[in-house]
């Protein structure tokens, strides 16, 4: 059905149609929780028509010198995202994607940091954040079709309103997630810190005893016996962390639920999940939209000014911004990788460009086929500065490269479904010597 809707509209601009709006609530919510194709009184998409040609096979030779050239920065930028590790291989197609991703997202940003209107669904208004995302959202969505990247607040209220979970097991039995097994240690010292405050406020005498208790706990498993300690926990607990607020000093959000429960080891889960709800949602985006007005007007001013000072206000900016991007989760899937090559192009529209790779360890949580990025990293930091800092310890930011400026743009080469399928398709083996000339 997903396939049927995106060949009727092949050859329809892009920033004529949307997929979140189009398609029916009912089909999203079941696409994204992979639940059967069991839909009362849906109307299924028009058959694929006679009219519309196949999307053929481009040859690289047959692009201009200049958008080789785009292709080839697109395919080096997308590498920069990769997490190294034995048995994680690299999917050099969304690698492409989302390079190209990272330079429409600068070429945007700098255009609205001038003043310029972006055309979104038949109108031109001014960009707004979820218009920067969308732009990184829409080529994850064709790099991998058969995933479902979906925004949760265009989902059908009944379904938001019960809450939408991304949900991941990092211990189950004796099946241990080695993939996140970097964070199990940063987890564990807040769970004990909230096993403190709580005995704190509702055992009091009890508090030594558990304080002893808990300085032996050095794995995720020795927290069984401290559950017993209380009625209420000795089957398992909840843990919610707090993102707290810049608008609102003082003012904290939901972020993730750590739970744990079980009575023995191997017998033991140890999950983590967000809730995405209407009201954290609103909350969220409220604090984004803060932000981003904010943003636009530093960067504004950047234009303007070179002064290191306005550039390094509008990183932070950029940064904290994705931080409640990343704690919000506002996707159904790729929330991670969309939300770096938004750093990515972001920061290249203020003049620096990442030159560092993320570093080992550095998992992602709810992105299993993307990359390993910072999602986690921001989830478990204490703040958005804590986060910032983090980030660009290993970024190595440096001043950009003057060739992107003679880039032609991404969105107006590549301005319909069918020519990015068409530069996703292709073969461009012999990049390697050209990108090491251009960065």
């Amino acid at each position: 059905e997903y396939s049927r809707y995106l060949h009727a509209h092949l050859d329809t601009p892009l920033t004529e149609y949307n997929i979140d709006i189009d398609l029916p609530g009912n089909f999203k919510d079941h696409w994204a929780k992979n639940l059967p194709f069991l839909i009362e009184n849906y109307e299924e998409q028009p058959g694929l028509q006679p009219h519309i040609k196949d999307v053929l096979f481009q040859n690289f030779e047959s692009y201009k010198p200049d958008v080789q050239e785009l292709v080839c920065v697109a395919d080096h930028l997308g590498s920069m995202m990769q997490y190294e590790t034995p048995g994680f291989l690299p999917n050099k197609r969304i690698h492409r994607a989302m390079g190209l991703a990272t330079l429409e997202v600068m070429q945007a940003v700098q255009r609205t940091w001038a003043n310029s209107k972006v055309r979104m669904n038949g109108k031109t208004r001014l960009m707004q954040w979820r218009d920067m995302f969308d732009i990184a959202v829409k080529w994850r969505r064709i790099a991998d079709p058969d995933q479902p990247v979906l925004w949760l607040d265009q989902m059908p209220a009944r379904s938001l309103s019960r809450g939408f979970n991304n949900h991941i097991n990092l211990i189950r039995g004796q099946v241990i997630n080695m993939r996140y097994l970097e964070y199990f240690e940063k987890i564990l010292h807040f769970i004990k810190d909230r096993i403190l405050v709580y005995h704190g406020a509702n055992n009091p005498k009890g508090l030594l005893e558990v304080r002893e208790a808990l300085e032996k706990v050095h794995k995720v498993e020795d927290l069984l016996p401290i559950m017993k300690f209380n009625s209420k926990t000795r089957d398992g607990f909840t843990v919610n962390t707090k993102v707290p607020s810049l608008k609102d000093q003082g003012k904290e959000y939901d972020g993730f639920t750590i739970t744990i429960t079980g009575d023995k080891v191997g017998n033991i889960l140890f999950s983590v999940e967000t809730q995405t709800t209407e009201e954290r949602t609103q909350l969220y985006h409220a604090e984004i939209d803060a932000l981003y007005k904010d943003l636009t007007a530093k960067g504004k001013i950047l234009i303007l000014s070179a002064e290191l000072g306005e550039v390094d206000a509008v990183c932070n900016l950029i940064l904290s911004l994705v931080y409640y991007f990343y704690n919000l989760m506002p996707l159904s899937r790729g929330s991670s990788v969309i939300a770096y090559s938004v750093i990515m192009g972001a920061l290249m529209a203020s003049g620096k460009e990442v030159s560092g790779k993320i570093p080992k360890g550095k998992a992602n949580l709810f992105c299993f086929v993307d990359f390993q990025l910072v999602d986690f990293e921001a989830m478990t930091a204490p703040g958005s500065e804590a986060f910032s800092k983090v980030a660009r310890s290993w970024m190595n930011l440096k001043s950009i490269s003057p060739s992107y400026k003679s880039l032609p743009s991404v969105s107006e080469t590549f301005p319909t479904l069918r020519t990015m399928i068409e530069v996703l398709n292709t073969d461009s083996s012999h990049c390697l010597k050209k990108t090491i000339v251009v960065v």
